[in-house]
This record gives structure tokens, C-alpha cells and sequence, in this order.
């Protein structure tokens, strides 16, 4: 679904502990300048997608995130992208990149592949699926990279990272991380790196993303650390 409504009324729909982030950011010079960045698009009749522009807040709230995988934008074709990095409507054919995803959890973990690419379940257990930027146009990938979104996605990691709870960060590939650094830096927090997942990278390098194994450690870790061991069930 495509993008209808202002974006800024989307920032105040969020009615969970990432209000106030969101809502400051929105009254913010760089939050008013990117919703008249993307409300213009829409405007001049691009499809924007997803409709639903801060789904993966809605989901996961500020104090259940248990796990972070950070994306870059969201899907680009029609009917794809539903507000949560790397996942697509369940009657949506799988992308490459969730595709090499699934094959992976299903090794590191042995649980049974899905029907469906939606990955709503992993956020329902507190899996932020956050991507850098937050829109994209149909067709058109990375085009709202430059925007503006990152000074908000940006506040959304910094405020995981000084939390008090420990927290998995699973950033995979370059992109994602550069914020290893800042995390790392904290002491108590999980950072687990490799390649993209994209076909393209998902099997080279020293740290390929097949084998990497990163569901089952962040469950570990978060079970040796109190926060009770995740499942990362899709049935």
C-alpha cells in the first residue's frame, strides 16, 4: 500500500513510548523539512510506499526491543513494503535478500521455512525491524535515502544503545555498520556483524552472511542476560 495521507500526522499516530522521540523530531526544523521532502512526492504523484510509515514502532516499543536489525529502505515494488525492514505482505513473493534470511534462520535455528515472508511475528516478540530511511519511491531504491531520515533513525539507535538493558544488534553489512562503533562503546550490548544478506554478498568475504548464526547467539545472549530467550518463531 501506498503512501496517502500527510506524514506528519503519521509521526503522532505512534501512541507507544516512541511518542516523544517521534513527535519532537516531526516539530523539529529536519522533521518539518522532510515531511514537505516526502509530501511533495506525493504531490507530484510518485508512489511512495509503505502506507504505513512507522509500523515497526508501532509493533515494538521503545521498552520491549530486544533485538535491532537495521535495513537500508524499505521494498521498492508494488505491494512489497509493510513498515518492517526486509519483511513482505504475506501474499508476496519472498526477495532475495529475506530469501537468503529464512534460509539461514531456518539452518542456524532448524525451524520449518514459513509460507508467508511477513516478519511481523519476529517484531510481536520484540525484533525492531528498522530501515535507515523510512520511504522509498515505486521502483526507485534508495530514493529518499537522502531526505533527511537518518537524522531520525539515527536517534532511534542511540536511544537502543543507552538503554539500560542489554540489547542484540544485528547489523549486516556495511551500511548498518557504521553505527557498530557507538554501540560497542556502551559495554553491555550484543553487536553481531556480517555481510548483507543480498545475493550479491550473502556467501563471500570473511564474515558471509550464510553461517553466520546470528539468531541463535542473540537468543543466547539475551537469555544469559535476564531477558529471557528468544524463539524467533514465524508459526
Amino acid at each position: 500500500m501506498a503512501l496517502t495521507s500527510a506524514l506528519r500526522a503519521q509521526f503522532f499516530r505512534v501512541a507507544n513510548d516512541w511518542a516523544p522521540l517521534l513527535q519532537t523530531f516531526a516539530d523539529s526544523a529536519h522533521g518539518r523539512a522532510l515531511c514537505a521532502a516526502v509530501d511533495g512526492r506525493v504531490a507530484a504523484g510518485a508512489r511512495v510506499y509503505p502506507g504505513e510509515v512507522f509500523r515497526a514502532l508501532s509493533l515494538t516499543p521503545r521498552s520491549a526491543v530486544r533485538v535491532l536489525i537495521l535495513g537500508q529502505d524499505p521494498y521498492h515494488g508494488p505491494g512489497q513494503a509493510e513498515g518492517l525492514a526486509f519483511s513482505v505482505a504475506s501474499d508476496q513473493r519472498w526477495p532475495p535478500s529475506l530469501r537468503n534470511i529464512l534460509h539461514e534462520w531456518h539452518r542456524d535455528l532448524g525451524q520449518p521455512l514459513p509460507q508467508s515472508g511477513s516478519l511481523r511475528r519476529w517484531a510481536d516478540q520484540g525484533v525492531l525491524l528498522l530501515n535507515a530511511s523510512l520511504t522509498v519511491e515505486d521502483g526507485l531504491a534508495g530514493s529518499h535515502s537522502r531526505l533527511g531520515w537518518q537524522v531520525l533513525t539515527d536517534s532511534i539507535v542511540e536511544a537502543l544503545v543507552a538503554s539500560s538493558e542489554p540489547i542484540a544488534f544485528l547489523l549486516w553489512g556495511a551500511h548498518a555498520q557504521a553505527s557498530a562503533p557507538r554501540i560497542q562503546a556502551a559495554g553491555h550490548h550484543l553487536v553481531l556483524c556480517c555481510n548483507h544478506p543480498s545475493p550479491l554478498a550473502a556467501r563471500r568475504g570473511s564474515a558471509p552472511f550464510m553461517g553466520c548464526g546470528h539468531f541463535g547467539q542473540a537468543s543466547r545472549f539475551l537469555a544469559a542476560t535476564g531477558r529471557g530467550e528468544l524463539c524467533w518463531s514465524l508459526a
